[in-house]
C-alpha cells in the first residue's frame, strides 16, 4: 500500500499482509490496519491512495480523528469482507487505532462527532449512548491562533488531575459521583482538597452543568441563538478560569469576534493553543476579519454529516 500526503509533503508506504510494527510515534495508518485485523478483516492487493484536507493540524479540531475515522471508513470498504461500517462502529475502530492502541488520555467524542456528524448528546455513563438533536444552527467561526499545543499533556493534566479527585473523594464520601453531585453540595468535599484540586474539581461540575443547560436549550423547537452564546462563554469563563487552558492571544480573538458581532464562543478542543470558535448567526463574514485582525486564521463553517464514500465519475 502507497499513501500519499501532499498536504504535509510527505508519504507512506507498507504491507497490508503481516501485522504491522509501529515505526513512530501515533503511526495511525498501521495502526488502524491492525486493529481491523484483529477483528477479522483482511486485504488480499494493495493500493494507492492519496489523503488531502484543509483542518488545522495540531490545533484542537480533531485533524489526526478525521484522518482515522475517514481512514478506517476507506479500508473496511477496501478489506475482502468489503463491509460499510455503521458511524458507531467507525468511530469504535478510530478509537481504539489512535487511542487505546497508544495508550493516549483521549475519550471517544471526537471519534463520535467526526463518524456520525450532525448535532447530537453523547452520554459515557453508566453506557454510552447517543441523543440526536435537531437544532437549527447558523454559521459559526474558527479561528486557528497558531500557537502549537501539548494535547496529551493538557489531556494528562486536566483528566488524570480530576480522576484522581474523584478516586480521592469517593474513598471519604462513597456517595461521591461526578454526574450526580450539586455544585451547592461540594462545600464539605473542597475541605479535604488542596486549592488548585479545588478549583479544578468546581470547574468540572460547573462545565457539567452548562453542558446540561445547553443540552435543554438543544432540544427546544426554536432555538434562542443569544442563549447559546451565553452558554458558550460561560464555558470559556471556566476553561480559562478554572482549568486554566486558554492563552491571551485565544482571548484576544474571542474579544475581537465579540466585538464583530458574535454571540459567544470558547476555545476548542483540550485548549493551551490551537483553536478557538465562536456562534456568528449574524456579521459572519465581519466576525471572521476581526478573528484575521487579532493574528488568527478564520473558517466560516456550518454543521454537516460525518465522514462517508462518495463516488464521483468524469
Amino acid at each position: 500500500m502507497h499513501l500519499a500526503l501532499p498536504d504535509i509533503h510527505a508519504e507512506i508506504s507498507f504491507s497490508l499482509t503481516a501485522p504491522l510494527v509501529y515505526q513512530e510515534e501515533r503511526d495511525y495508518f498501521r495502526s488502524a490496519v491492525n486493529v481491523l485485523r484483529r477483528d477479522g478483516f483482511t486485504f488480499a492487493t494493495g493500493f494507492d491512495a492519496e489523503a488531502r484536507g484543509n483542518i488545522p493540524i495540531n490545533s484542537g479540531t480533531s485533524s489526526s480523528t478525521a484522518l482515522v475515522v475517514t481512514w478506517i471508513n476507506f479500508l473496511a470498504q477496501m478489506s475482502e469482507q468489503a463491509k460499510k461500517l455503521s458511524p458507531a462502529e467507525c468511530a469504535r475502530y478510530a478509537h481504539a487505532a489512535e487511542v487505546i492502541e497508544f495508550h493516549e488520555p483521549g475519550g471517544m467524542m471526537d471519534h463520535f462527532a467526526t463518524a456520525c456528524g450532525g448535532v447530537f448528546f453523547l452520554q459515557f455513563h453508566p453506557v454510552i449512548k447517543m441523543e440526536a438533536l435537531q437544532p437549527k444552527l447558523k454559521s459559526f467561526v474558527l479561528g486557528d491562533s497558531g500557537e502549537p499545543k501539548d494535547t496529551k499533556g493538557i489531556l494528562a493534566r486536566v483528566k488524570n488531575g480530576v480522576l484522581k479527585i474523584a478516586q480521592q473523594l469517593a474513598t471519604s464520601y462513597p456517595e461521591f459521583s461526578l454526574h450526580t453531585v450539586a455544585l451547592k453540595d461540594l462545600d464539605h468535599c473542597l475541605r479535604n482538597l488542596s486549592a488548585e484540586q479545588q478549583t479544578l474539581l468546581l470547574g468540572t461540575i460547573r462545565n457539567r452543568d452548562i453542558t446540561l443547560e445547553a443540552l435543554a436549550l438543544l432540544r427546544q423547537p426554536i432555538l434562542d441563538d443569544r442563549e447559546l452564546g451565553r452558554l458558550l462563554n460561560d464555558c470559556q469563563t471556566v476553561l480559562r478560569e478554572n482549568l486554566k487552558i486558554s492563552t491571551p492571544k485565544i482571548d484576544r480573538m474571542l474579544d475581537a469576534a465579540m466585538n464583530a458581532g458574535a454571540f459567544g464562543g470558547k476555545i476548542n478542543g483540550s485548549g493551551g493553543g490551537g483553536c478557538m470558535f465562536v456562534y456568528a448567526p449574524e456579521n459572519t463574514e465581519r466576525v471572521a476579519r476581526a478573528i484575521e485582525d487579532a493574528g488568527g486564521k478564520a473558517y466560516i463553517v456550518e454543521v454537516d454529516s460525518g465522514t462517508r464514500i462518495e463516488s464521483h465519475t468524469e
